[in-house]
């Protein structure tokens, strides 16, 4: 969901060792044991240290040897150097996307596993499971409660806010309170494009359709009524910026920082974020919303999520069979395996995609408001398959919109012209 972690990779890979001395190019890892090793390819930087944790437990207990890769290329990128080079990974985390251009061709048919029952997630292609689901998440807007409750002196309802009159008029009674701007903006091109953005084709009535219709020219997106009233709702959230003098130099982890200990009150972003809050002195009332917007949908008090991330086994000649059983044997771990559970809601403060773990609490406020919504079933589906320079080339402009520099017109233009231009990503 992410692009940045809490800490700084740099290069195209961080390799960690997790037990014996293992293998990173060439023939198949083993261990100086004879033990069977894997490799494992993570995407979400901001599990990377609980993925460390996890895999040396894990091998002490399971015989197995684990190395744990990271990059924050592309996945696609990254893996396609490993193709080249003849040297897979045995398990790699990747996005949707990944799943139905890499699948067919390098994952092996996982339709047999025990767990496709459990989960409605999973990526079929030609009626062939090679995507297991990793994990929920959800993203909107988050709010500080307890931020909010300090002003208004009254409890704060986030379904109270039906719409963006509603929204402005608490941002102004904030700022008369004290609260001179209680808003903060992510400047990331993967936060503003990539999420925020993403928004209008997450709530499309159908949205490979809304995709589409931007190639072909047949929506005009300066025009459309979604589009327009996200970037109403947007123009309020830079309003009431707190660095909205300095909008794209804004730190993340500063905003973030802000958000914990009540500096503001509202920040567009996921769960995820979670992994940065709480670093900081934050307070415990605090949850995610639906966009307010002047607009009436019927997910309108709905918010995005769904499946983020998924393993594939790999299916090339560099890997045994003996790996690619360990492989799935890790995978039934992560769902059956009491230890697994935990790992993937307390460790991880993910939510399960898996029925058989739906009594199971994550225990991080955000993921807690996720969760709630997943279970009134008030969440979208999230829209995965923007090209790999979607973020960067769209994203580009929507950070020339927040820092002043482009009207929404032009912008709109670019946003056109990106999809015009672009090959769609088949799935």
């Amino acid at each position: 969901m992410k692009r940045t972690g809490a800490f700084l990779l740099t290069g195209t890979m961080l390799a960690v060792w997790m037990t014996g001395c293992g293998s990173s190019t060439g023939d198949s890892p083993a261990s100086d044991d004879g033990k069977v090793a894997i490799t494992i390819f993570n995407t979400k930087s901001e599990i990377q240290d609980q993925m460390v944790e996890m895999a040396e437990k894990y091998s002490k207990e399971k015989g197995v040897s684990v190395e744990v890769y990271y990059s924050n290329d592309p996945p696609a990128t990254h893996l396609s150097t490993k193709y080249a080079s003849d040297d897979p990974y045995t398990i790699s985390m990747v996005d949707a996307k990944n799943i139905t251009t890499l699948g067919a061709e390098h994952g092996i048919d996982l339709s047999d596993e025990k767990w496709v029952d459990d989960t409605e997630m999973e990526i079929r292609i030609d009626d062939k499971v090679y995507g297991f689901p990793v994990c929920v998440e959800g993203r909107g807007l988050m709010y500080n409660a307890d931020a909010i409750e300090k002003i208004t002196g009254k409890a704060f309802a986030p379904e109270s806010i039906t719409n963006l009159d509603e929204f402005e008029d608490l941002l102004e009674e904030l700022a008369a309170g004290g609260m001179k701007s209680p808003v903060g903006i992510q400047k990331e091109d993967w936060s503003l494009a990539a999420h925020y953005l993403a928004e209008i084709y997450d709530k499309a009535e159908n949205p490979d359709a809304y995709v589409e219709g931007l190639h072909d020219g047949s929506i005009n997106i300066a025009e459309d009524d979604s589009f327009n009233a996200l970037m109403d709702t947007f123009d309020v959230l830079m309003k009431y910026n707190y660095a909205k003098d300095s909008a794209v130099a804004a730190e993340r982890e500063l905003t973030e920082q802000k958000f914990a200990e009540g500096e503001i009150a509202f920040l567009y972003g996921g769960n995820w974020d979670w992994s940065l809050i709480n670093a900081y002195d934050y307070t415990e009332n605090m949850g995610i919303m639906p966009v307010p917007e002047n607009i009436e949908s019927d997910t309108k008090d709905q918010i995005a999520g769904g499946a983020t991330k998924f393993f594939y086994i790999d299916s090339s000649d560099e890997i045994s069979d003996k790996e690619r059983e360990a492989a799935r044997d890790f995978l039934n771990w992560l769902v059956y395996d009491e230890e697994g559970q935990k790992f993937v809601t307390e460790d991880c403060n993910m939510i399960s995609p898996f029925s058989t773990n739906s009594t199971l609490e994550v225990s991080d406020p955000l993921s807690k408001s996720v969760q709630s919504y997943l279970e009134a079933g008030k969440i979208t589906g999230m829209y995965d398959y923007q090209p790999d320079d979607y973020y960067t080339v769209v994203g580009a402009s929507f950070q020339k919109y927040l820092a002043g520099q482009m009207s929404r017109s032009d912008f709109a233009k670019d946003i056109q012209t990106y999809w015009k231009n672009t090959a769609l990503v088949e799935h």
